[in-house]
């Protein structure tokens, strides 16, 4: 499969179905890519004063927040396994010791080319790469994988996208595969806060209801398999 060079990111995010995500991806991908650099964000002086701000400038939060998706779904030996969103998860998470493949897909062009620069030193048979490219387009071949991840962005996009990336997720999965995601509980205490803080970071958050949620996979066709909730995140397992 051919890699995508930088000068045709904005293609990635190019859909031929009617609704164009462009503007909102690149939002995402602007944001992030600032984190990874740390990059400094100016805030309002009221948004710095919220406890969740202090907590997350002490680099705290995203600890308590990060959806342990091993704890339902845990990759197994010889597994080929899709991150998608990955960030640099290769590089923070127990991937030698699963002893499964590890594939990303990311928006952001900075965790990419962090991944596919470290990832190989530091396993090169489990390490197979990084796409640069959009949850909704998946830049691998039809039931390609035995797991699928995607943690931590669902909240940035509206049900609308979901249903794209579920269909994307179902194509790229063999037959009896699992896909693990989570998704943002508005009726958690610091679901308000924390939608305040990755706004004026530069990520609009949609406080989906759970009810909902939960629809729009059932209309996917999946049927949940495990369920674990945490402090922000509702973290699900299905298939397909």
């Amino acid at each position: 499969m051919s890699k995508k060079s930088d000068s045709q990111f904005q293609n990635l995010f190019s859909s031929p179905k009617p609704t164009n995500w462009d503007e909102r991806l690149a939002q995402i991908a602007y944001r992030f890519n600032r984190e990874y650099q740390r990059e400094t964000f100016e805030l309002p002086a009221e948004v710095q004063a919220m406890p969740i701000f202090r907590e997350w400038i002490g680099g705290s939060f995203s600890g308590r927040i990060a959806s342990p998706f091993w704890e339902i779904a845990e990759p197994k030996k010889n597994q080929h396994c899709l991150d998608i969103g990955c960030g640099i998860s290769f590089l923070i998470y127990p991937w030698r010791d699963w002893q499964a493949f590890f594939h990303g897909q990311e928006i952001s062009n900075v965790a990419r080319d962090t991944l596919n620069s470290r990832g190989p030193q530091l396993n090169s048979k489990l390490f197979k790469g990084v796409e640069l490219g959009a949850a909704h387009q998946l830049n691998y071949s039809p039931e390609q994988f035995d797991l699928a991840i995607a943690t931590g962005f669902s909240c940035y996009f509206p049900l609308e996208y979901w249903n794209a990336v579920l269909a994307e997720v179902k194509r790229v999965l063999k037959p009896g595969g699992h896909f693990v995601f989570d998704i943002l509980n508005p009726e958690q205490p610091l679901a308000e806060d924390w939608a305040v803080l990755e706004t004026y970071l530069g990520a609009e958050v949609f406080l989906e209801p759970v009810a909902e949620w939960e629809k729009t996979i059932k209309a996917a066709g999946a049927k949940v398999v495990t369920h674990k909730s945490g402090e922000l995140f509702e973290l699900y397992k299905v298939r397909f």
